[in-house]
């Protein structure tokens, strides 16, 4: 792994595109829970993602328990809690929003699987980012139901132990990752589908889905899940994780602004003092360098 905490330009290109496609994936995510329920939306996700890839790309060179493992947390429990939640009355902004706790939820568990320490700057921006937060669970009623808020956070959870186990796999290719772990989600969510749903409801929605659900459906597993996911298992393998799970901040912002521009979702003024306070906790972790050694010259010069 490289230890430096500073990404090199093709990488922060790829943080980027990330950021941009799983920013906008919350408007299709959105637009496909329209037409169908959750667990069926989920299963459709994962079988797509998984099938036919996973006869042409190798399983990842790990403990099957290890791929399991990432397969029911980044998969299965982080998009069946998400889906679930935003159908729950969670706007699609607020969710790309509130999804980001997982920052803090990465950053500790990295601190006690692993031994990472990240020093005080970034502990400094995960606290000023964590208000941002505390903003949105104090407006709870609208487009804020306490439902859909905790299935989000406990989506938030599931990310970040994702996170674990994909430094623990030791994969060739990332999508070789993201296909295998989808292979994984999918018979535990069509199960779940399955005796939740009932068959009616799923043989329902599938008979009667529109193109605009059939494009979500392609945005979400071509899109967000082969190119997004493989992009961030790359980067979590190169990188400490607390020099690439800041970058994630910034999805709520494209995720507020995509939604407001399709979906018509109002920016009020709480949504963002909500944003402000999580992009100064990133600018804290991301500019630490700079700003230390800022700090550094002022002192000198005084």
């Amino acid at each position: 792994m490289n230890t430096n905490l500073n990404l090199s330009t093709k990488h922060l290109l790829f943080v980027l595109i990330t950021v941009i496609i799983w920013g906008t994936n919350f408007i299709a995510i959105y637009l496909g829970l329209k037409e169908l329920p959750p667990f069926l939306f989920c299963t459709i996700r994962f079988a797509l993602s998984a099938l036919p890839f996973v006869f042409f790309i190798p399983r990842p060179k790990a403990p099957l328990l290890f791929i399991i493992g990432f397969g029911i947390f980044n998969f299965a429990l982080q998009f069946g809690l998400l889906f679930s939640g935003i159908q729950m009355g969670l706007s699609p902004g607020l969710a790309s929003l509130v999804m980001q706790i997982q920052v803090f939820f990465s950053m500790g568990l990295a601190i006690l699987l692993f031994k990472e320490t990240p020093n005080w700057f970034k502990i400094s921006g995960s606290l000023i980012s964590f208000v941002g937060i505390g903003i949105v669970a104090a407006h709870v009623g609208g487009d804020v139901t306490t439902i859909g808020l905790l299935l989000t956070l406990m989506a938030s959870l599931a990310w970040a132990s994702g996170n674990m186990f994909t430094k623990k796999i030791n994969a060739v290719s990332p999508l070789s990752l993201v296909v295998w772990g989808n292979l994984v989600a999918f018979p535990f969510m069509a199960a779940t589908s399955y005796y939740i749903d009932g068959t009616d409801l799923i043989i329902h929605s599938i008979s009667t889905i529109s193109w605009t659900a059939v494009l979500a459906i392609i945005y979400v597993v071509y899109i967000s899940t082969h190119i997004g996911y493989g992009l961030w298992g790359l980067l979590i393998k190169t990188y400490p994780t607390v020099a690439v799970v800041p970058f994630t901040l910034l999805i709520p912002i494209v995720g507020f602004l995509s939604s407001a521009i399709y979906l018509k979702e109002e920016l009020t003024d709480w949504k963002l003092y909500a944003s402000f306070f999580i992009m100064i906790g990133l600018v804290f972790n991301l500019f630490e360098s700079k700003i230390l050694k800022f700090i550094a010259l002022i002192k000198r010069n005084n």
